[in-house]
């Protein structure tokens, strides 16, 4: 597949390409260009006049656009699901319900910017405004970059284009290298339902392709979720030029587990959370902190619930276990077991690594709040690390030790103590009686900390794409 710059698809002008490879089969399923500096140069100029045209196109007809665009999206969602599945590994189940997201996004959005409303503002509180009237509306920012990560590239797209565009901004698309297609297809169905070539254009490249966009003047946003390390980058090299910065980052989310909870509730959570993608997802609970008492029966009950999962062909619907994104992402996460247990930790079960990218469910044991993995050390696998705890004092000191702040859970037989230990995490989003892994289209979704700086959402994220503009009308009321 080829980029998609100014409406048409293009390879890049000095002819690079890099390949896209199937995890679990390991075939090659295509070659997509390895955007130049002329490239990102003609897509940022394209942008300028893609963010005039598309601006100035009245709302009620962009949001009619989307609204098809959609449609059409469910039209073709066996053909995106595979594609999204065959890149990364992700279970059949899994891919399909990410391309329903893009559907009710673009959607919900869509309907949301309907009703933006702006304020009336008071006047008269100073003489000589007696007659005057002010108000708001809220425009767009201009151009958008947009950076998608590997693991849910549908959805997050969703999650950025669509409020971007139907707020009236052009928008720059940089997919993950490792699994572009899909997008590169709901970009080419944006521009068959009428969205301006010029308005959403999809550059595919490394991370210097990246980076020379978000260090553009040109931009004036840039919404990207990934890595804290790579979103601590994209905020210094836009802070020369006072860029917009929307970021989602990593994740080390903990689950308090106390001994009056229904324990096969809090394992199902616990399974639910931490198996969805393979255990590729920000907001998975990633630290498994059990009142002591119960720690045992819990870890018992987890082990056999982990031992009903499947690995297989990801397009099989009886597949309940894809594979990793990369054969690096299994030795990373191998090394990060084997790091645990040398610092102390015990593994009651060790899911192996088969075909080099499958690997099984692990359960690690004996882990203290000093270990790595029980702070800042976020774990990209369906690894399960379990601490004890006596009092809810020190469940919510050890939940609070990361330098993350993304989601997080509680489940108590005690809605009293759910909501008290809920009110002292400092993260973004704490789900009683369930594990973290909660979000809906409308959520205010986003952390705290190293965790992000933004909130996705269509309760928020058209704020964040749009500025308010103030106008006067001086002595409108006077004689």
């Amino acid at each position: 597949m080829k980029m998609v710059i100014g409406g048409e698809n293009v390879d890049a002008s000095d002819g690079k390409t890099s390949e896209v490879y199937n995890p679990a089969t390991k075939e090659l399923i295509d070659t997509v260009p390895e955007a130049s500096g002329d490239d990102v140069r003609r897509v940022l100029e394209y942008a300028q006049e893609g963010a005039k045209t598309w601006s100035q196109t009245h709302l009620h007809e962009r949001a009619r656009i989307l609204t098809k665009f959609s449609q059409v999206v469910q039209e073709h969602k066996a053909e995106i699901a595979q594609l999204l599945s065959r890149q990364m590994g992700k279970i059949i189940g899994e891919a399909e319900w990410e391309v329903d997201s893009v559907t009710n996004l673009f959607k919900g959005y869509s309907e949301k910017a309907l009703h933006m409303l702006g304020h009336s503002m008071p006047v008269g509180a100073e003489a000589g405004t007696e007659d005057d009237i002010m108000f708001t509306r809220r425009e767009p920012l201009g151009v958008v970059f947009c950076m998608i990560p590997f693991n849910f590239p549908c959805d997050l797209f969703a999650h950025k284009v669509a409020p971007a565009l139907v707020a009236g901004n052009a928008v720059i698309l940089k997919p993950s290298p490792q699994n572009p297609l899909d997008c590169i297809r709901l970009v080419e169905l944006l521009i068959e339902c009428g969205v301006p070539g010029k308005a959403i254009q999809i550059v595919t490249g490394d991370r210097e392709v990246g980076m020379a966009l978000v260090s553009s003047p040109l931009i004036d946003a840039v919404s990207f979720t990934g890595s804290t390390a790579v979103g601590i980058k994209i905020s210094q090299a836009a802070a020369s030029n006072l860029t917009r910065v929307f970021l989602e980052l990593g994740g080390n989310d903990p689950f308090i587990v106390f001994e009056d909870a229904d324990l096969d509730r809090a394992v199902e959570e616990s399974v639910a959370s931490r198996m969805l993608n393979a255990g590729q997802t920000c907001c998975a609970t990633k630290r498994f902190i059990v009142q002591n008492p119960v720690k045992e029966q819990f870890t018992e009950k987890l082990i056999e619930a982990l031992g009903r999962f499947k690995a297989g062909d990801p397009l099989d619907p009886a597949t309940t276990l894809g594979c990793l994104v990369s054969e690096q992402a299994a030795q990373t996460a191998t090394e990060q077991i084997d790091r645990t247990l040398e610092q102390g930790a015990a593994c009651p079960l060790r899911g192996e690594i088969t075909d080099k990218t499958f690997m099984g469910p692990t359960v690690l044991t004996d882990v203290t709040p000093k270990m790595d993995i029980a702070t800042d050390l976020e774990v990209f696998a369906p690894v399960f690390p379990i601490m004890g705890f006596d009092t809810p004092e020190e469940a919510v000191d050890i939940a609070n030790r990361s330098s993350y702040g993304l989601s997080g859970g509680v489940i108590s037989g005690s809605v009293r103590t759910e909501m008290t230990v809920a009110s002292q995490l400092l993260c973004g989003g704490v789900v009683t009686n369930g594990s973290g892994l909660y979000r809906t289209p409308s959520m205010p979704f986003g952390g705290f900390k190293k965790s992000g700086s933004a909130r996705e959402g269509i309760s928020a994220t058209l704020e964040e794409m749009t500025q308010s503009k103030t106008f006067v009308i001086k002595g409108a009321l006077g004689p």
